[in-house]
């Protein structure tokens, strides 16, 4: 499955972006997301299983839970297929910059 095809479900990228403040049990996420998206268990189950074979997550027991967390492999993926565009906004973001200071600039001479 393709990078994009993963994270363009919302529930997966929900899931990600909980497991972006650090490694949660299967009980807690399917619970938040559960919660709001109204799916079942099976069903966050099977994005879990998505993620992790896909390979935006890892998931390792502990005792009778399981521990998941994100994998930066997947991350390195879109980042690495992202490169090819970041021209495109880095000149127009340091074009902002550039603006900004001038702005600054003026209003500081005004004053």
């Amino acid at each position: 499955m393709h990078a994009f095809d993963v994270l363009g479900d919302p529930v997966r990228r929900r899931v990600l972006e909980l497991l972006a403040d650090g490694e949660q049990t299967s009980g807690a996420l399917t619970e938040v997301v559960r919660a709001e998206f109204g799916i079942s268990q099976p069903a966050v189950s099977q994005h879990l299983r998505v993620l992790r074979e896909s390979g935006f997550a890892t998931v390792r027991p502990e005792g009778t839970r399981r521990l998941y967390a994100v994998d930066p492999s997947g991350m390195r993926r879109v980042d690495a297929w992202l490169e090819q565009f970041r021209g495109f906004w880095e000149q127009r973001l340091d074009a902002l910059g550039t603006e900004l200071k001038r702005g600054a600039g003026a209003r500081a001479r005004g004053r």
